[in-house]
Formats: structure tokens, C-alpha cells, sequence
């Protein structure tokens, strides 16, 4: 039996599958978890695993830098080793991926039903793939190719710098430093949060007035949640622009992500933010500035961008792992 997991900030995913002579799976048991309302990850492992279950291999996608087989979650107090994991479940063959090194794998086994192509110029090429994924975080990660087929390669690039490219950004860096004196990444914009952090730099900007159905940061409710789909369905202004600017963002960063890793054989976007989303993502503007690379729109404008919607993507990466 394989076991697999996506655990990441917000929720953990855990599947039990067997692997048939012709390679077909079929899954047995499989639970999403609260990541936040457990200490550590083996109260997880204890509450999902039956008390007989036979392991041959496990393979997990974790949420934070991986460093010889050993990970400190970067939005939970845990940490995962895969020796130790290995004398718990008693087996040779266990593998900690990062999280978005799981997805990478995993988009290469999805359907075309699972994507949708976000650019109309987009032209298929061989080359390197890179993956970001805008959710609790920001993650990057890279399938490099050696000419024969793709390779995982984890990043933390969702941790450097934000680099402002217009007046407004300006703006919003300099708002930006005086929550994050140390250090101002692209993952404090776009994933979850960031949509909070917009919505009240532009309240601080005077850009509109305050809309009254979005919480307080205080209330309990998820605030970026209520933002982004006012935003979306125009209902709201400033939640509107707070919108604009993510998707702008997002766009920017994954160009730079494009011509870092030289991906000519496209980009994938994934986690949960994109499909929600999804009109904002597709009104053209995304594309527009994703190419807006000066010297280098040429190489941008057909490199094809996919955007997934199947929220299992990097459960997929895990499962497939070992047949790598």
C-alpha cells in the first residue's frame, strides 16, 4: 500500500492507496484534516492510520523548506523528519518533498479537463516548467528538462524580495516596510492574506470608501475570503482594486518566475487562490502583465500558462512519487 499526504498550512490531506499489476490505483481511505487544531503532524498520522494497515512506501508534500530529509513547516510548528517517520510507519522507502515540489510532479499527471490555458498565443515547446501557487502562501518550484522528460526542483521563491514596478506599487512597498521593517516578500502579497494587506493599503491610500460587509481582522471571519469575492463579482470598489492589484502581482511575479527558470515549456499556476478567482485571472489583464517583460515579451508572449482546478494536485505529486 502507498501513503501520501499534502500538508500544508491550512489543511492535510492524507490517502492509503494500492497499486494494481497494471499500474492502476485505486484509493482506500482517504480524510482532510484542520492542519492548525493539531500540535504535531503524527497526531495526524495516529487519528488517520489503521491499526493493521500494511505500508510498502509514503510520500509527502510538505509546506516549507525540505533540508535532508528533514522540514520545519513555515505556518505550523511542526517538524517532519523522514527518519523518524521511517521507524514509526516501519519502512525503508519514505520521501518528504516541499510542498511545491509534490505539485510540480502532480500537474504532470493531470487531465486537460484540470487545466485551464490562460493564454490564447500559446504555442507547445520543450523546456523547463515552472510552478507557482498562490494559497496560505507563495509557492515556486521548477520541472526541469533534461530532454527526455521533467524533474522536480523545490525553490523558496516565494520568500524574495517584492521588486515595485509603477507609481502605485511604490506606494504599496512603502506601506509594506512599516508592517515588515525587515523584509518584504512576494508571499506577504500574493497568497491568502495579501488580499487583507491590499484592501488596507488602499483604505490608507483613500482609494474608496471602507466597505462596509468586509470584518474587521479581529472578527473571526476570513476577511481575505469576503474581499476576494466582492472583489470578483464587483460588488465593492476598493475590494475590486484590491483585486486588480493581486492579480497584477501575481502576474508580475509569474514572469519573473518564467525567465528565472527560462520556461519555455510553460508555466503552472496552482493552490487555492487561482480557482477562485478564476473571471480575474481570465479578463486578459493577467496575461498582460505576466508578458510585460520589456526586451523579453517575444519569449513570454507563447509560452503557454496553465491554471489548475483540481485542488489535488499535489496529493497526485505524492501518490506518483516512487514511479518516478
Amino acid at each position: 500500500m502507498i501513503l501520501a499526504g499534502d500538508i500544508g498550512g491550512t489543511k492535510t490531506v492524507l490517502s492509503i492507496l494500492t497499486r494494481d499489476t497494471n499500474g492502476s490505483l485505486t484509493c482506500l481511505q482517504e480524510q482532510t484534516y484542520s492542519s492548525q487544531q493539531f500540535p504535531e503532524f503524527d497526531d495526524i498520522l495516529a487519528d488517520f492510520l489503521p491499526a493493521d494497515v500494511n505500508i510498502k512506501s509514503a510520500c509527502f508534500g510538505v509546506a516549507g523548506p525540505v533540508v535532508n530529509q528533514r522540514c520545519q513547516t513555515t505556518n505550523l510548528p511542526w517538524v517532519l523528519d523522514a527518519a523518524e517517520l521511517k521507524k514509526k510507519l516501519g519502512i525503508a522507502k519514505v520521501k518528504l518533498l516541499n510542498d511545491l515540489e509534490a505539485m510540480a510532479l502532480g500537474m504532470l499527471y493531470l487531465t486537460a479537463d484540470d487545466l485551464v490555458e490562460l493564454n490564447p498565443d500559446a504555442e507547445t515547446q520543450a523546456g523547463n516548467i515552472a510552478v507557482i501557487a498562490a494559497g496560505t502562501g507563495l509557492g515556486e518550484a521548477i520541472l526541469y528538462w533534461d530532454g527526455n522528460k521533467h524533474h522536480p526542483m523545490a525553490t523558496e521563491g516565494g520568500h524574495s524580495d517584492f521588486a515595485a514596478q509603477n507609481t502605485r506599487q511604490d506606494q504599496l512597498l512603502a506601506y509594506l516596510r512599516k508592517i515588515y521593517p525587515d523584509h518584504v516578500s512576494c508571499e506577504r502579497i500574493i497568497s491568502g492574506i495579501g488580499f487583507s494587506h491590499l484592501y488596507d493599503f488602499l483604505c490608507d491610500l483613500g482609494f474608496a470608501p471602507p466597505c462596509p460587509d468586509v470584518p474587521d481582522s479581529n472578527s473571526g471571519i476570513d476577511r481575505n475570503a469576503v474581499i476576494s469575492r466582492l472583489g470578483v463579482a464587483g460588488e465593492d470598489p476598493l475590494c475590486a482594486e484590491a483585486v486588480r492589484l493581486f492579480v497584477e502581482l501575481y502576474a508580475a511575479e509569474t514572469g519573473n518566475l518564467a525567465l528565472k527558470s527560462l520556461a519555455t515549456g510553460g508555466i503552472f499556476i496552482g493552490g487555492g487562490i487561482a480557482p477562485k478567482i478564476l473571471p480575474a485571472m481570465q479578463d486578459g489583464k493577467f496575461m498582460h502583465t505576466f508578458k510585460a517583460k520589456g526586451r523579453f515579451l517575444p519569449l513570454l508572449h507563447k509560452i503557454p500558462v496553465k491554471l489548475s482546478v483540481n485542488p489535488r494536485t499535489p496529493l497526485i505529486g505524492a501518490i506518483n512519487y516512487f514511479d518516478l
